[in-house]
């Protein structure tokens, strides 16, 4: 029998299992413990239905199981599509002890979770994340959202599923730019707050990249492990929650200008990463050593290292703006103090901070 890790996010009565294994979604009852009522709805989106669907339907032969299948991508995750969820769930007249089962990547997570907190004023969901992003970052937590033209992910709720079950099977159907752009989220971890596992990539990321199974059921364990232990001491982001957000505000702002079509999460945040530790630097935080070191990791994961061209310090600056961070008209980023030890602070140069987003116009 294969393993299966299983990891607790502890929230009190909202506490709910990561489980991590290979073949989880061929597993028998793997779903049952965690549903509670007689109906589910199954929302995927058009590239993950044909490769899992039916292994998940198949597994619920004694539910009423329902499916809607969402289009594909970042641009698609809006109050529009959301609708389609909605729709299905009236349709068939789901009730009040119906469960969610969100397949696919952060796209269908994230939707789904905010569907789950709005439906009926609340009901059960259940994350099964098939990206390397979504089962080491996006599944975890309970952030669920949708995007405005705006702004990312500012129309959304925090509403915690039932469980996570990362099958890490479903990596070897991923492609080779969505697993990089995973990547970027698991070296977030060892920045923001494992030094020894930062360290440990450095000298595994070549197995990361050529999908050892070993190497990257490791990773994940131990992206999980962080997240759900800081997660675990601040649910809603009041605190320490937002370290989690290294890179993001600079990432969200370029997603947001590409209109959330050109480049991946991943990609953007990665950046995103490299000019928080330059700011970082530049404020005798860390060694310009550190940078070089974080930047050598995203270029061997072939991760973008610095903003695109459509990012001129303007664009920035007005992006930023709206970034959900920003307390009393303050801007709050997250910085590092070491590798391994991350700060959401809003007492930074902010003319070092001019300095380096003028460094790319």
């Amino acid at each position: 029998m294969k393993t299966i890790k299983k990891l607790t996010v502890d929230l009190g009565e909202r506490s709910y299992p990561i489980l991590i294994g290979e073949d989880l979604l061929q597993s028998p009852n793997v779903f049952s413990p965690y549903i509670h009522g007689k109906q589910i709805l199954v929302v995927t989106n058009e590239t993950i239905a044909p490769l899992y669907l039916q292994s998940v339907v198949d597994s619920l032969l004694a539910y009423q199981v329902d499916v809607v299948v969402l289009p594909d991508g970042e641009e698609y995750k809006t109050i529009e599509t959301l609708g389609a969820i909605f729709d299905q769930l009236l349709l068939k007249s789901h009730n009040r002890t119906t469960t969610l089962i969100a397949l696919g990547g952060g796209v269908v997570g994230d939707m789904t979770g905010f569907a789950a907190a709005c439906y009926q004023r609340g009901v059960n969901f259940i994350q099964v994340p098939t990206t390397l992003l979504s089962q080491v970052d996006s599944s975890v937590g309970g952030k669920t959202a949708v995007n405005h033209p705006k702004g990312k992910n500012m129309i959304g709720a925090f509403y915690q599923p039932q469980c996570v079950i990362a099958d890490t099977s479903t990596l070897n159907t991923l492609d080779d730019r969505q697993l990089r752009a995973g990547l970027a989220e698991v070296i977030k971890y060892g920045l923001i707050a494992d030094a020894e596992f930062f360290f440990w990539l450095e000298d595994n990321v070549d197995d990361l990249l050529k999908r050892n199974s070993a190497a990257l059921a490791y990773a994940i364990e131990c992206s999980c492990q962080n997240k759900a232990k800081i997660v675990s001491q601040d649910e809603r982001e009041g605190g320490i929650r937002a370290i989690l957000n290294l890179g993001h505000t600079f990432g969200h702002a370029i997603e947001t200008a590409q209109s959330y079509k050109d480049w991946l999460h991943g990609e953007a945040i990665a950046a995103g990463m490299i000019m928080a530790a330059e700011l970082s630097c530049a404020m005798g935080w860390i060694s310009s050593e550190d940078v070089d070191r974080t930047r050598e990791l995203f270029l061997r994961c072939d991760l973008p290292v610095t903003p695109p061209a459509i990012m001129t310090h303007q664009k920035f600056v007005e992006l930023m703006a709206v970034d959900k961070k920003v307390m009393d008209g303050s801007l709050r980023l997250v910085l590092l103090k070491a590798i391994g030890h991350a700060e959401v602070t809003a007492n930074f140069d902010h003319e070092k901070l001019s300095d380096i987003l003028r460094f790319y116009d």
